[in-house]
């Protein structure tokens, strides 16, 4: 089900593309995160995610 609200489109896409994953166990954790919710290590990534034109 496609989403036509531009507001409602650009809060789900921050919500499923700007997080941060754990390099050691993989869990996802919100963009504010400073270490893993799960195994507590620092070491976190940005989601990857495409460029769009």
């Amino acid at each position: 089900m496609p989403i036509h609200d531009p507001e409602k489109l650009h809060i789900a896409q921050q919500r499923r593309l700007f997080i941060k994953i754990c390099r050691r166990c993989g869990a996802r954790n919100p963009r504010s995160a400073e270490k893993c919710r799960r195994c507590k290590s620092k070491n976190l990534r940005w989601k990857r995610r495409e460029r769009t034109r």
